[in-house]
């Protein structure tokens, strides 16, 4: 079945291998107007999938993304399409040099459960600028998403765009078809297998994988100020975020006010009912118990544990529906889960330093985070952190927010991912720089044909290696 839909959306690409910049626009154009028309539906969806999700959160963190990055993409588009003039040597004039970017074909995407609308509109965003045909394979756990997805696609980019679902038996077959490009976003590991599989076609793969992206704060930080942006970091959608805060280096003599303003900032954000509403459910039970085993484990090895509860999150409702408070981890040994796994959820460890470079070596000697947060009005810490440490990308002084910058990419490096999306570089990423020489009736390589060889080229040639 799979591969019949493939074979379907390959044909068509191959009838209209280079969409004209009028085409893609109105695909675009169409696809924000079906977002905007069925966003109610999509709320409704997202909170029946999460068991809470508030309107709001799935607005911010899923709805506004990809309006905003349609509407960057119509901007720059046209400059996009546009040849790209490149150097030509004085030895091969008269000519020019150019690249010209070309859809690559029908484009694969593996979309996770934790942002099921941002993470298959956000890909599929880029490809189709770069006048591509998708197949995008939904995650089993998000059902009601999916279907409301499946409309909007079906409804606007029906003979251009497909929407699959199943399990882990559809995901290994859909990562084995010969896309022209496969973009994979979840764990490491699952990266792993797909990378391996789309190695048996040749398919090029864009990982969008996760990892412990920590947050740094340094000695001259109040961190009552900061406590409300490690909260919004830490717990926006539960801390089901790749890029969310996994855990936190602070200098010791910090380590009690970081606590308490924590705490204080949590019972802020989640005074009463209306804002309780607001906070968002760990997807299943299945995720509830990991995260229960993590903190579990820690206490047994020696760990304070500090749960930041109030009477919202201590009824029987909030367990039910799955409402994990905040929960700090302070002296953890480091050969707990919640040093070894990304952790996905309403945890966080804190691990004391003495300062910044031993903050540093705490971070190099563990794989490549997605994002480093740095809290500092110090130059010269936020020069040590971009030069002396490797994320996928870094925020300084807030959290997340660098994800939603239009005209920044987005990817990991090494274990946290290969490859990036969002701005030009999508639309880089899902077209082939076809690189194109030209000339016209004179060519300059007649003086490298044997019988010239030893006139004009053989000056030319001592001029140069001389």
């Amino acid at each position: 079945m799979l591969h019949t839909i493939f074979q379907y959306l390959n044909e068509g690409f191959n009838k209209n291998k280079h969409p004209l910049y009028k085409e893609r626009l109105t695909l675009l154009r169409k696809l924000k107007k079906s977002i905007i028309d069925n966003q109610a539906d999509l709320y409704i969806a997202a909170t029946k999938d999460f068991g809470q999700r508030s309107e709001t959160e799935t607005q911010i963190i899923e709805i506004l993304p990809c309006i905003q990055s349609i509407d960057y993409s119509i901007k720059h588009l046209k400059k996009w399409m546009k040849p790209e003039s490149r150097h030509t040597s004085w030895l091969y004039l008269p000519g020019i040099n150019h690249i010209f970017y070309q859809p690559k074909g029908v484009i694969g995407i593996i979309v996770p459960w934790n942002y099921p609308i941002f993470l298959s509109l956000g890909p599929l965003i880029a490809a189709l600028s770069a006048g591509n045909y998708c197949m995008i394979k939904m995650s089993e756990f998000t059902p009601n998403t999916n279907k409301v997805i499946k409309h909007i696609i079906d409804t606007t980019l029906k003979n251009k765009v497909a929407i699959v679902e199943g399990e882990i038996d559809v995901a290994i077959e859909f990562s084995q078809l010969p896309f022209a490009h496969l973009l994979y976003t979840g764990s490491t590991q699952v990266g792993k297998s797909v990378m391996a599989a789309a190695s048996k076609n040749l398919t090029p793969v864009t990982l969008e994988l996760g990892g412990k992206s920590p947050l740094v704060i340094t000695e001259d930080i109040d961190i009552q100020s900061v406590a409300q942006k490690i909260i919004f970091g830490k717990l926006t959608n539960a801390g089901q975020t790749c890029i969310g805060i996994d855990y936190l280096l602070l200098p010791k003599n910090k380590l009690n006010d970081c606590i308490e303003s924590i705490q204080a900032a949590f019972n802020i954000f989640y005074q009463d009912q209306t804002t309780f509403n607001e906070y968002t459910s760990i997807l299943n039970q299945r995720h509830l118990a990991r995260l229960t085993h993590y903190i579990d484990e820690a206490k047994n090895k020696g760990a304070k544990i500090i749960r930041c509860e109030n009477v919202l999150f201590n009824t029987e409702t909030s367990l039910e529906n799955r409402l994990m408070p905040l929960t700090l981890i302070v002296d953890a040994p480091l050969d707990c889960l919640v040093w070894q796994e990304e952790i996905f959820g309403p945890i966080l460890p804190i691990h004391c330093v003495d300062n910044l470079d031993q903050a540093i070596e705490f971070i190099n000697e563990r794989p490549h985070p997605l994002a480093i947060y740095l809290f500092s009005n110090d130059k010269h810490a936020h020069y040590k952190i971009k030069t002396q440490t490797h994320s996928g990308g870094i925020c300084i002084n807030d959290s997340l927010l660098h994800v939603a910058q239009d005209d920044l990419p987005f990817g990991g490096i090494g274990p946290s991912g290969m490859g990036s999306y969002h701005a030009i570089e999508g639309f880089k990423t899902f077209s082939h720089a076809k690189s194109i020489h030209k000339k016209w009736r004179f060519s300059s390589s007649i003086l490298a044909y044997p019988q010239h060889r030893h006139g004009l080229l053989k000056r030319i040639l001592n001029y140069i290696l001389n």
